[in-house]
């Protein structure tokens, strides 16, 4: 998949005076911190995003508002103008306006193919919208800019001729001509929709017994059009899922409020049917959620699950990892209690699940930008949990392979998602830079690691295109042995992916904890002082952005090669991320002291 141009945002209006940093510093200033480079020209610059939302905010936030060397600066999509098309952005609309409103008025322009709302964390909503003509969408850019509406002035912009949806995080929420089809979100305002929705929508998924689905449905459909309509969501049961199964699941798309409501409607209506058929069935909550998440739902030690229970009053149990398979990568959170109590403790639990959900989503992100090409899909680094599932997967997989946060947001990951690994380094023309990295393992995971006679470690060196070698114990009673890893930023990614990916599936770390790892990376002692930052301002800002901990030990003595060493603890995308940041400051470093070194031999030449 190519890189979505609608990330590229065009800096203009910038003093010749300007530098990259300085851009870089106003950016990170306002919370808007960029990952990949700053591509300066004379009075305009570049810059990318890893998605949409960051876009917008950039946008939002800087364009008519940020001053650098006393000039205004503009932020807008870089759409040059063959590109322009017959799709725009608009922006600042009124939360509450009517869908039908905002249709009337796109209509007296031309023949509106598509309306799609964006999520955003901005107050007010955000719609890509697809006119039949390029000729149309330039008369509706001419004549809404600015159009008043409710005490908002609407911004727009065009945006690149790239296929719309695969926009990143756009809400279930789509219209199109032609009528039919509209969900009932469709019918209200954008109040209900993104425009208060922080975050990339996380749905509820949940498993209902099969004798229940026909009253969950109602006679002619009745009772679902009634709860998504309540509820303001978007209900789909997947009966055609496990033919002959027990059960089905449910997945519901809606705020976390509109998800809760609809779940606690879903658990009313089966308690009444059972009460008329008798059912001696007690009513469960079941809660699906993908394995990469449940961890951080369970917490350290059980202790998150514990209150959850103390909180609400319920019993939680959790299905085992065993019953995980290449095509259910999604585990049971059977909740057991009064309807009142299950709503309560879906509540807590869907907030657990939507923070971990949204951390990977950032940082599978950040990584995508940081390593540019990595094809994930085909690495298949992630043995248990974080497998990439093809869409067709079937089983409950086919409905649950979306919720990977590799596999949902495969639209906004550039050149990750079914590219080819082959050159995924393609802006390098001369080999990648060799990196060593030391990472440290349980002494009971070597043999796992290794494999009956080094078969495991010699297939994951042929894999990642690494030198992947275990250093001896440093004594009898060593609790943790060093890996040390030799290759370029991808094979560092590859290599270090299985090895966290084996030891989850070897069970070196319970169902309850996730899989953290400590890694050491050495640096020029020259660049120690950048990496901790004025006050340690910097090693803060990796701890923040990054969620590893950061470590630069004081007074070290750098070693024959003027190295010291920095050391990083935390999940894989934490400690990957981290390790890309240092690696980025200590090349900006080594090419500020070359241009240091080359200006005195130039001026010690012209001297002679």
């Amino acid at each position: 998949m190519k890189r979505l141009i609608m990330n590229k945002l065009y800096i203009g209006n910038l003093s010749p005076s300007v530098t990259a940093d300085e851009i870089r510093q106003l950016f990170g200033d306002r919370k808007l911190p960029l990952v990949g480079q700053v591509l300066l020209k004379s009075g305009y610059a570049f810059v990318d995003y890893p998605d949409q939302n960051w876009a917008i905010r950039a946008i939002e936030t800087l364009s008519g508002k940020a001053e650098l060397h006393g000039k205004i600066m503009e932020v807008d999509y870089s759409v040059p103008k063959k590109l322009r098309s017959r799709k725009i952005q608009i922006r600042n609309i009124p939360p509450h306006l009517q869908w039908e409103v905002l249709d009337g008025l796109l209509a007296q322009y031309g023949t509106v193919e598509n309306v799609e709302q964006v999520n955003t964390d901005t107050e007010t909503a955000v719609v890509n919208v697809t006119y039949a003509t390029k000729d149309q969408a330039k008369v509706a850019i001419e004549k809404l800019s600015g159009h008043q509406l409710e005490d908002c002035s609407f911004k727009i912009s065009y945006i690149p001729d790239e296929d719309v949806t695969s926009s990143p995080q756009p809400t279930p929420r789509t219209r199109r001509s032609g009528g039919g089809g509209h969900s009932s979100r469709e019918q209200g305002n954008f109040a209900s929709g993104s425009s208060q929705s922080k975050q990339p929508e996380y749905p509820l998924r949940i498993l209902v017994p099969t004798q229940f689905v026909g009253a969950i449905i109602g006679k002619e459909g009745l009772t679902i059009k009634n709860l998504t309509k309540q509820t303001q969501s978007k209900v789909d049961i997947h009966r055609k899922e496990n033919a002959g199964a027990a059960e089905k699941p449910i997945t519901i798309h809606a705020t976390p409020e509109g998800c809760s409501s609809a779940c606690r409607m879903i658990l009313e209506i089966m308690q009444k049917e059972a009460e008329e058929t008798k059912s001696p069935e007690e009513i469960l909550l079941k809660i699906l959620a993908h394995n990469t998440l449940v961890g951080r739902l369970i917490g350290k030690e059980g202790r998150n699950l514990k209150k959850i229970e103390q909180d609400t009053g319920t019993k939680i149990t959790i299905s085992p990892l065993q019953d995980l398979t290449i095509y259910n990568p999604e585990r049971t959170i059977t909740v057991k209690g009064s309807i009142e109590a299950c709503s309560n403790a879906e509540v807590e639990i869907l907030k657990k699940l939507r923070e971990a959900y949204e951390n990977d989503v950032l940082a599978v992100n950040q990584q995508a930008n940081l390593i540019p090409g990595l094809n994930l899909s085909a690495l298949g680094i992630f043995s248990t949990g974080l497998s990439v599932l093809p869409s067709s997967a079937g089983s409950r997989g086919a409905a649950a392979a979306p919720y990977s946060p590799f596999s949902s947001h495969s639209s906004y990951l550039p050149g990750m998602y079914g590219a080819s690994p082959v050159g995924a380094f393609p802006h390098q023309h001369a080999a990648p830079e060799q990196e060593i990295v030391y990472l440290f393992i349980p002494t009971q995971a070597v043999g796992a690691i290794i494999g009956k006679k080094g078969q495991h470690i010699k297939q994951l060196a042929r894999f990642a295109g690494a030198s992947i070698k275990i250093a001896p114990a440093e004594g009898p009673d060593a609790c943790e042995r060093m890996v040390i890893i030799i290759g370029p930023p991808e094979a560092q990614f590859k290599a270090q992916g299985r090895i966290f990916g084996k030891l989850k599936e070897e069970n070196f770390f319970n169902p309850k904890e996730e899989v953290k790892l400590e890694a050491h990376i050495k640096v020029p002692s020259s660049a120690a002082g950048r990496v901790i930052g004025k006050g340690g301002k910097t090693v803060n800002e990796l701890q923040n952005l990054t969620s590893a901990e950061v470590i630069v030990p004081r007074d070290q003595v750098p070693d024959e090669n003027e190295e010291v060493i920095v050391k990083i603890l935390g999940h894989f995308f934490a400690s990957q991320t981290a390790q890309r940041k240092i690696r980025e400051i200590v090349q900006q470093v080594k090419q500020q002291e070359q241009k240091h070194h080359q200006g005195t031999t130039l001026a010690s030449h012209r001297n002679k």
